[in-house]
């Protein structure tokens, strides 16, 4: 099977130009291609994985990557099926988003060795140096209005309307494709569907200004099983970020996938061979409760994403939430792993006592309901339950002196900050 043809396997493939020339290219010779990466955020997230990867893989079977982030199309804004127009950010913030998208490529790519190694590329070293006038009669020229106004991307905003900057965006980066390929011969461009306007601007850029043709291969935008936009959860992204998605909020993610999408999902995210995943899927099909193929996906991702020791941090996390057993784990991964549950930061003088200090930080509604909850066994403090209504809080409930947790019923956790 050659890369090509995994690619197809693996559900990566979504549409190409000439699929015949490009076969015939990747399997004859190497060939240099080009992502590229608009800095809109300080992180990349989990929708951009698919490109990413896809990138590795054909790094893998012996091509030549070029990771592009675009610090001049980040400064204008891709209004491709956008609502609205996008808000411009500073050159600064862009300058420093351009580094930290840099350095998350940098941990798929190998930029260090073979002679396919990978090359960092910035648009705004060619778009800085060429003038307003230049790039109207040297680039301009060869768009017509009407080929770009046809764009599937901008079509809907002509309707509600489209400012110029916007409009000439899919110019810019069809340039990104000529300067690439004039400098480095980069002659493949993988992004994801909804680019596919913006990237054949680029191919006929090639064939009308130096009469050469160019390829374009886009990867599906993933959905799960019922329609819904991959890489969201409960409204946010995924970030590739730590600070911004912990390792366990992501192992947690990969967890909770759906059942019919997860043999999928492997496909297109983890390096496992397809006969691999092939005896996953068997194994996972004669018994799916014990959700195999989501454990394995969270493994192969959070590890892939943020390395090995984070991985066993997450799953550990997870396994001592399960069964309660909070004092197993230390104040920094309990920040992970409740994230997300209410928080109260104790005052100094919080009377601590168990049930003033439910009241205090509303986890029982009143003191006959704190009073209730504790007599009748809800109440649970670093995973130990507490039924005395004289209990006080003191140092030894500290977890790394920073917090105490407490739970009330089964699954209902709470947080108290002593910083």
């Amino acid at each position: 099977m050659n890369i090509f043809e995994e690619l197809k396997e693996r559900g990566l493939v979504f549409q190409t130009t000439d699929e015949e020339a490009l076969v015939k290219a990747l399997t004859e010779g190497q060939v240099s291609y080009y992502t590229g990466y608009d800095p809109t955020a300080d992180s990349l997230h989990l929708g951009h994985l698919v490109a990413i990867l896809t990138s590795r893989r054909l790094q893998l079977a012996g091509h030549k990557p070029y990771a592009l982030v675009g610090g001049a199309t980040g400064l204008i804004g891709d209004p491709s099926f956008k609502d609205v127009e996008r808000s411009l950010q500073t050159k600064e913030t862009v300058d420093s988003w351009v580094v930290k998208i840099q350095n998350q490529l940098s941990r798929f790519l190998d930029f260090d060795n073979g002679d396919n190694k990978a090359v960092m590329v910035n648009n705004y070293d060619w778009f800085g140096q060429i003038s307003f006038i230049d790039f109207l009669r040297d680039v301009g020229k060869y768009f017509t209005v009407n080929a770009m106004m046809s764009k599937e991307s901008v079509k809907k905003r002509i309707e509600t309307g489209i400012s110029y900057t916007e409009f000439a965006y899919q110019i810019m980066q069809g340039y990104d494709f000529y300067e690439l390929n004039d400098k480095y011969n980069v002659t493949l461009q993988i992004g994801g569907s909804d680019q596919w306007g913006n990237m054949t601007a680029g191919t006929e850029l090639l064939r009308r200004k130096a009469d050469k043709t160019g390829h374009v291969m886009t990867v599906p935008l993933i959905t799960d099983s019922t329609g819904k936009k991959f890489g969201k959860s409960e409204g946010n992204a995924v970030w590739l970020d730590a600070d911004k998605t912990s390792p366990y909020e992501m192992y947690q993610f990969w967890l909770n996938v759906m059942d019919d999408d997860a043999v999928r999902f492997l496909k297109i995210f983890t390096f496992l061979s397809l006969e691999e995943i092939a005896d996953i899927e068997k194994e996972f099909n004669a018994a799916r409760h014990e959700r195999l193929a989501q454990k394995i996906l969270a493994r192969e991702m959070v590890t892939l994403v943020h390395g090995e020791e984070a991985y066993k941090e997450a799953l550990n996390i997870t396994e001592q939430l399960f069964v309660g057993n909070i004092k197993n784990l230390s104040a920094k991964e309990l920040k992970q792993g409740l994230n997300n549950v209410p928080n109260y930061a104790v005052q100094a003088d919080d009377n601590l006592n168990i049930v003033e200090i439910l009241v205090a930080a509303k986890i029982s509604p009143s003191k006959r309901q704190a009073r209730e909850d504790v007599q009748n066994g809800a109440i649970y403090l670093n995973g130990e339950r507490i039924q005395d209504l004289n209990y006080t809080l003191s140092e030894t409930d500290k977890i790394d002196d920073e917090l105490t947790v407490i739970r009330r019923g089964k699954k209902k956790y709470f947080v108290l900050d002593f910083r």
